[in-house]
């Protein structure tokens, strides 16, 4: 399969499997054209290409990612043949022999095949346009701060060893030559830019948009800080990136092949505010100062396609690729953590609210050195709940997994809450930004031992005394659902249930609406682990031994939306009905 070089090249391999459709109806950016998106979603449905967006000139692109397949055609399988293969030869190469090596001879040309090739001539040089209204504007939810671009690859260099970092921080359309930064300090860009500040120094960034598939892909995947993302996007693609200097537009090379590229430099100790926006939590993010974009160039193809999605309450078409990254890099996982055989992070919650992980015990709590060693590497280590096993279960199937926890835990000692510590900044639930705590949950199985839960009651068939709880529902045995009344300040309801006759139910959650958050196991994570904070939401009865607070059963997590939470997105009425009456019945076809 030829190379995909751009974001036209991949529609039309798209359009030639039946996988796209053309959307040539006047759509308008400003919130229809993600309503669109969203329900096409919704129905498991094509690409869309919009040729006919009001107030831009250029076509857009979404859900191009948004099914296994198309993420077959994107990158093929041998991505993750020859990272599963480099995988086994680091474990298995040692002693080195003949015959090792010349079975896995055809790694040897990896070298030859990967990294940057400079080029004289680049189509991101072909045009340009003057200013960002130029570009589609699009708004994807009511009570965004404005137009956003969706699909923003962030590159940067640190300004003193010249290590580059292509990251996805979302970038905001402000005026005629000024884009918004979000910028995170727990990422690569966030790194550079607070080595720049530090010495009063201007960052050079650029942002494209579009351009090779790998170069989206690679932005977003968690890689150790020393592998560059660039040089990533080149395995993936099979073939070098294809990279053109000229300091009279950067003084970093360019991607040649990117659709647009928005050229510029970030100045120091300045800010504006950003947001709020509707992000992958479900949830708006709110409005705060960031650093921002001051543009010298904007830059595109002569055939360049606006390549956005819509973030939202999962799952929504970043699904596809937070599974494919997570399938294509879990080889590499013991290699760099050897206590550890494998790790999940569920896209349901928002990717960090949430992750298990398989760990060795051949020893006595070799487990709890697993989980550090998770808790700390790379983006792994903004993962607030951390649910932890050594038995080889499928941790893809949350319930599995879960039940799995629940039945071998024993809270006295395999519960950890750790607070005053960092959290993920797009998670609100401690009621300050990037500041939190984390949970460690384990469920260990000890060969020597029983299972310590093996008969969790299946039914509960108790009766509240207090009036404010109703509608209990099983999710698993030993895990009960209750909806209680609207969170009040100090209104200690989760204390209340504690002392509730809960009939041997080892793990409460207590939330707005028990009926929606058990419907799915999808609902499930991202009702209780969106909207619980470890530190201040959950209540058992404790006693400290040796210094460890030990919990007893049942535990209870206070999982309503709570003032400090921003709002759960939802579209405008009238935005659905305009999507009803004009392009209802063509979706439903899908």
């Amino acid at each position: 399969m030829p190379s995909l070089r751009s974001t036209n090249d991949f529609v039309q391999l798209l359009q030639k499997e039946g996988e796209l459709r053309v959307v040539s109806d006047l759509v308008d950016p400003n919130l229809e054209l993600a309503e669109i998106q969203r329900r096409v979603v919704a129905k498991k449905g094509p690409a869309l290409l919009f040729t006919n967006v009001k107030g831009t000139k250029f076509p857009v692109a979404t859900n191009l990612y948004g099914s296994e397949k198309r993420i077959h055609l994107a990158f093929g399988e041998k991505p993750v043949q020859t990272i599963a293969r480099l995988a086994k030869l680091a474990k298995e190469i040692f002693p080195p022999t003949f015959s090792k090596l010349w079975k896995e001879r055809s790694l040897g040309l990896l070298p030859f095949q990967v990294g940057l090739k400079h080029v004289r001539r680049a189509p991101i040089l072909q045009a340009k346009v003057g200013t960002v209204g130029e570009l589609p504007q699009l708004v994807s939810w009511p009570k965004d701060g404005g137009p956003f671009v969706t699909l923003p690859l962030v590159y940067t260099e640190h300004p003193k060893s010249g290590n580059g970092n292509l990251g996805m921080y979302r970038v905001q359309l402000f005026g005629e030559k000024t884009v918004g930064m979000h910028i995170q300090i727990h990422r690569g860009g966030g790194f550079h830019y607070y080595e720049a500040e530090k010495e009063n120094h201007s960052l050079p960034a650029h942002v494209y948009i579009g351009g090779p598939p790998a170069l989206t892909i690679a932005a977003v995947a968690p890689l150790p800080e020393e592998i560059p993302e660039l040089v990533f996007a080149s395995f993936l693609m099979g073939e070098k990136l294809r990279m053109k200097k000229d300091k009279s537009v950067s003084p970093y090379p360019i991607v040649a092949d990117a659709d647009f590229a928005l050229i510029g430099s970030i100045p120091p100790k300045l800010r504006r505010p950003e947001g709020p926006f509707g992000d992958h939590y479900g949830y708006y993010s709110l409005q705060h100062d960031y650093p921002f974009l001051d543009l010298s160039h904007i830059l595109h193809r002569k055939d360049a396609i606006w390549a956005a999605t819509v973030v939202g309450r999962p799952p929504q078409e970043d699904h596809y690729i937070a599974e494919f990254l997570q399938d294509l890099l879990s080889p590499l996982f013991p290699l760099v953590m050897p206590q550890v055989l494998g790790v999940w992070a569920y896209e349901e919650s928002g990717v960090h609210s949430l992750a298990a992980a398989i760990v060795k015990e051949r020893y006595f709590r070799e487990a709890f050195m697993g989980a550090l060693r998770i808790l700390g590497e790379g983006q792994l280590s903004l993962t607030k709940c951390l649910l932890v096993t050594n038995e080889r279960v499928d941790l893809k199937n949350f319930s599995e997994t879960f039940r799995e926890i629940t039945e071998r835990s024993d809270p006295r000692t395999d519960f950890f809450i750790f607070s005053n510590i960092s959290q993920d900044t797009l998670d609100y639930t401690s009621g300050t930004v990037n500041k939190g705590s984390k949970l460690l949950w384990m469920g260990i199985t000890d060969p020597n031992k029983p299972i310590p839960n093996p008969n969790l009651p299946k039914e509960f068939n108790g009766r509240f005394q207090d009036k404010r709880f109703e509608n209990p529902k099983v999710f698993l045995p030993g895990v009960l659902v209750v909806k209680g009344s609207e969170f009040q300040p100090n209104d200690r309801l989760a204390e209340v249930l504690l002392s509730e006759d809960l009939g041997n139910f080892s793990y409460v959650f207590l939330v707005d609406d028990s009926e929606d958050a058990v419907k799915t196991d999808s609902d499930f994570i991202w009702t209780m682990f969106t909207r619980m904070e470890p530190a201040s939401d959950v209540y058992a009865r404790t006693e400290t031994i040796r210094n460890h607070i030990a919990y007893q059963v049942p535990i209870v997590f206070d999982c309503r939306m709570k003032p400090w939470i921003p709002e759960v997105l939802n579209p405008l009425p009238e935005t659905v009905k305009l999507v009803d009456e004009r392009f209802g019945k063509w979706i439903e076809s899908l």
